[in-house]
């Protein structure tokens, strides 16, 4: 697959009143296009922050990030992301309580002017891909948790970017229905092949989902290992394979802070 990203010796450092805090330390990786990368470390290593910053929403202390728009006569395009280009579903839900499912999901193409039938349709069709057709005139206050995260997800489809970042979008559920988002997520993600990065701190999860598992440590993150899940989907958590690579990792894993 080609290069969709290419992150080169990337670096944050916060400074406050106290000192200066690393976070990110040289950060250095390549994202394939269509593939489904999961960042994986301990809590508070800084994972999203690298998230954020992908996103456009923070900017790095120091390297590069280059996305990849094409390849046509051998030359690459590289093209310069900005706040707003890139679809992201947050840890917490972030949506407006006050508009419905369908008005939360076109609110993105709404900011760019795209007239409102145009907006509506194509809002539908992802409320329809993350299987919430009925609820589109619904509050987020009469929805479930897994139900909110799904209208989370179809607004960053609706966005209409091939990159979509998920920073921990099934953290705050519990675990029967974290499992049953996994699967959804990666029936829209077959159905509708775009680039995913899928930020974790459950192993189990990250084998679960990913092509492709880079490990971080812990704060300040550096990338400590690379896995590729050589399993056949969908994959059986309880496979003997599946268990192997889940105490490879676990052995490698940092604690977290």
């Amino acid at each position: 697959m080609a290069d969709k990203i290419r992150i080169k010796n990337l670096c944050k450092t916060f400074v406050e009143k106290s000192g200066e805090t690393k976070v990110l330390d040289n950060i250095s990786l390549d994202v394939k296009e269509n593939e489904f990368l999961v960042l994986l470390g301990p809590g508070q290593c800084g994972k999203t922050v690298l998230l954020n910053i992908l996103a456009g929403l923070d900017t790095p202390t120091s390297g590069t990030i280059n996305y990849i728009k094409g390849n046509e006569n051998g030359k690459e395009d590289i093209k310069e992301m900005k706040m707003g280009e890139i679809g992201m579903v947050f840890q917490k839900y972030a949506l407006f309580p006050w508009k419905t499912v369908i008005e939360n999901v076109e609110m993105s193409q709404k900011l760019k002017g795209i007239d409102k039938e145009q907006r509506r349709k194509s809002a539908r069709n992802y409320i329809k891909l993350v299987g919430l057709e009925n609820f589109e005139d619904s509050y987020p206050k009469q929805l479930s948790g897994g139900m909110k995260q799904r209208v989370g997800i179809a607004r960053a489809y609706a966005s209409e970017s091939d990159i979509l970042l998920m920073d921990e979008p099934f953290g705050a559920l519990d675990a029967q229905t974290r499992y049953q988002m996994g699967e959804e997520i990666l029936k829209m993600w077959r159905k509708d092949k775009r680039t995913v990065i899928f930020v974790t701190n459950n192993i189990e999860e990250a084998i679960y989902l990913g092509d492709r598992i880079i490990l971080l440590s812990g704060c300040p993150a550096t990338v400590k290992a690379e896995y590729i899940p050589k399993l056949e989907r969908p994959r059986d958590y309880m496979a003997l394979e599946f268990l192997q690579l889940r105490k490879e990792i676990a052995d490698n894993t940092d604690l977290a802070l």
